[in-house]
């Protein structure tokens, strides 16, 4: 089967490229509002009395147009090249140590630049670069949580686990109980966390291609799953670990030029890059607009409003939620927590989280100056008109400063960046399949249906089975999910397991009373109770208050004509719009039947995390077991001294 390996994956390549549709004339990329495209030459440093300006008035592109033949090559050597590492790796993947943990040889160094690739996702490049370039500082607060989230897991996390676990976050709790429960549950935790996350990358997936190829947005899904249940069904971790080191460093060397060529512009003078942010007239229009000003209020600087948080996050406890989310979510997110089973000690596990640290912190910083960039260059109406959450801002930029529309550097930049870009979905989507199996196959079959009895050759076949099926599944769910947001649903992921997961890997840690009935408690109503605040927050869709936005909207530009001025062709068009929207919407309810949101917080971390923890405390004390608190002796000490864990060769 594996010699039929390499045919599969150049058939997986060739077949959604042929849906591509065919360009006709040179390709172009709409990277401002001008009238034509802006080559680097051409560009100059602006500041407050030279701003980068853009004819708002001209037509906005609706597509990003690329250069087919640089581009499908760009994708096509991606795809052969972590081709080839999956046949590599296949070759050596004999056991399920191998399989699950790429038989614990992975270095510290190595594991590093594995976990910043891992962490890196779609989300994180496409997503928050959109987020900045559209609601400006914002997108900062999205990027720098993460950076923290690796302080929580370097102190807290990353040795334990490594000293105590196997594959998953099962292995670990079956050390305090040996309940079939406890397993149970954490392999539905883990299956729940990582479908989260996964549609993010599945949803990312197929509108890069869509945007980009032309490629149908089913057909990209498809074609992007199936890739993805080739390489972890042969590959395991081996292969998704070599992908992710390669993905990461595509992805740090492609923020890296991106950054410099923009601030060159500038001759590095940060202050003088800001300055003309807060200058442009393009953005300032877009900041009236977010901020419903059908006309500009005097003394209100809209360009300095746009460097300042809150045109998302209006609430200092929104922000502070979502800190918490980021701060405590990525310490029990599956794909991540199984990297530390890849290295053969405690120690390689502490560098690999300090490595990554430093990758993931430079890049956030990078990926929220690319999205400025964007905003100034490419002007949030012409990114919003491509795409409505701002996910191609970053290709759009790197075109731009590749040598603009139609310069053979700007094509070949722009292919280059959305290569690495659906690399960093191939390489993310392997790791979180991969954790899925795990929990799957390992967790579940094996030591809940089977009782652990399984020989190796059997727990291997299961383990396949396991990942084809859930790629399956990813491919149907990426599907159905094709309107939301890609960073709302990894943020919503962060959310639950720093409700669930990560109060019960701290108390089944550290806290020598927790017990089964703690476990599952945890897991269980921190979920749930996280879930279901974000079906009653400001996140989901609530027709009547988009009613009420439009109406207000309505009623200034009819006051500005019933005062006898003429409306613009621009204002004339809001107002049809916004009339519309409300006839539309005011009958609405949300998903579940709601008029208006009942939590105030987009994000439900400052609520549903406290109750993870107070349940599992009530778990702990409600179902007490004098034997599972006697365990906590053993754990310690293999958590503190790695006792009892297998030599790296057979890990």
């Amino acid at each position: 089967m594996k010699r039929l390996l390499i045919p599969l994956i150049l058939c997986m390549t060739i077949a959604p490229l042929c849906y591509a549709a065919p360009s006709h004339e040179p390709a172009k990329v709409a990277t401002s509002t001008s009238a034509g495209p802006v080559p680097l030459s051409a560009a100059v440093a602006p500041s407050a009395k030279d701003p980068v300006t853009t004819r708002t008035a001209a037509p906005l592109a609706s597509e990003v147009k690329t250069n087919k033949a640089i581009t499908l090559t760009m994708f096509v050597a991606i795809i052969l090249f972590t081709g080839y590492i999956v046949v590599r790796a296949a070759k050596s993947t004999r056991t399920t140590a191998d399989y699950y943990a790429a038989g614990g040889g992975i270095s510290g160094f190595q594991n590093g630049w594995a976990i910043a690739g891992d962490y890196l996702s779609a989300a994180t490049f496409l997503g928050i670069a959109g987020i900045t370039s559209v609601f400006g500082a914002d997108g900062f607060m999205y990027a720098v949580g993460p950076f923290f989230s690796f302080v929580t897991i370097l102190l807290v996390i990353a040795e334990p686990c490594r000293n105590a676990g196997k594959y998953t976050l099962g292995d670990i709790l079956s050390l305090r109980s040996a309940s079939k429960v406890v397993r149970g549950t954490a392999a539905l935790s883990a299956v729940v966390v990582s479908t989260f996350y996964l549609l993010g990358q599945m949803v990312g997936a197929g509108k890069l291609m869509q945007l980009l190829l032309g490629i149908p947005y089913s057909v990209s899904v498809i074609g992007v799953g199936a890739l993805m249940i080739l390489y972890v069904t042969f590959g395991g971790m081996k292969a998704t670990t070599w992908v992710q080191i390669i993905k990461a460093f595509l992805l740090v060397l492609s923020g890296v030029t991106i950054t410099v060529l923009m601030l060159g512009k500038f001759g590095f003078n940060l202050f003088a890059f800001y300055d003309a942010v807060a200058s442009s007239p393009a953005i300032q229009e877009h900041v009236r607009g977010l901020l419903k000003h059908a006309t500009p209020q005097p003394g209100f600087d809209y360009g300095q409003r746009f460097l300042e948080p809150g045109l998302i996050l209006k609430d200092p406890l929104d922000q502070i939620s979502l800190g918490i989310a980021f701060a405590l979510g990525a310490a029990g997110l599956p794909h991540i927590m199984m990297r530390f089973f890849t290295v053969p000690n405690a120690q390689a596990a502490r560098k690999s989280v300090v490595i990554s640290m430093v990758l993931i912190g430079a890049f956030m910083i990078m990926v929220t100056m690319i999205g400025f960039g964007a905003a100034l260059f490419i002007t949030p109406q012409q990114i919003t008109a491509v795409d409505k959450g701002g996910n191609m801002a970053a290709p759009m930029i790197a075109q731009f400063v590749g040598g603009g529309a139609g310069t053979l550097g700007g094509d070949i930049f722009l292919a280059f960046v959305c290569a690495v870009a659906f690399s960093t979905i191939i390489a993310v989507v392997s790791g979180l399949i991969l954790a899925v199996s795990a929990a799957v196959a390992h967790d579940f079959y094996v030591n809940v249906l089977k009782d652990g009895k399984p020989d190796q050759r059997e727990q291997m076949k299961i383990a396949r089975i396991s990942a084809f099926f859930i790629g399956a599944i990813a491919i149907v769910l990426g599907i159905a999910c094709e309107k939301q947001n890609i960073a709302h649903l990894v943020v919503l992921a962060f959310a639950v397991v720093a409700s669930s997961n990560f109060p019960v890997i701290l108390f089944a840690l550290f806290w020598k009373r927790f017990n089964a009935g703690g476990i599952v408690t945890g897991l269980s109503v921190g979920a749930i109770f996280a879930i279901g605040v974000v079906l009653v927050s400001p996140t989901m869709t609530y027709p009547k208050k988009i009613a009420a936005d439009a109406k207000k909207i309505v009623e200034q530009l009819e006051k500005k004509q019933a005062s006898g001025m003429v409306l613009a062709d621009k204002d004339s068009k809001a107002l049809v719009k916004a009339r519309a929207d409300y006839e539309k919407n005011k009958d609405g309810k949300s998903l579940v039947g709601l008029d208006a949101p009942l939590f105030p917080l987009k994000n439900p971390a400052i609520l549903s995390v406290p109750v993870g923890f107070l349940a599992a405390i009530a778990g702990t004390f409600l179902f007490g077991s004098r034997r599972e608190e006697e365990m906590f002796d053993e754990l310690y000490i293999r958590q503190n001294t790695g006792y009892g864990m297998a030599d790296a060769s057979d890990h």
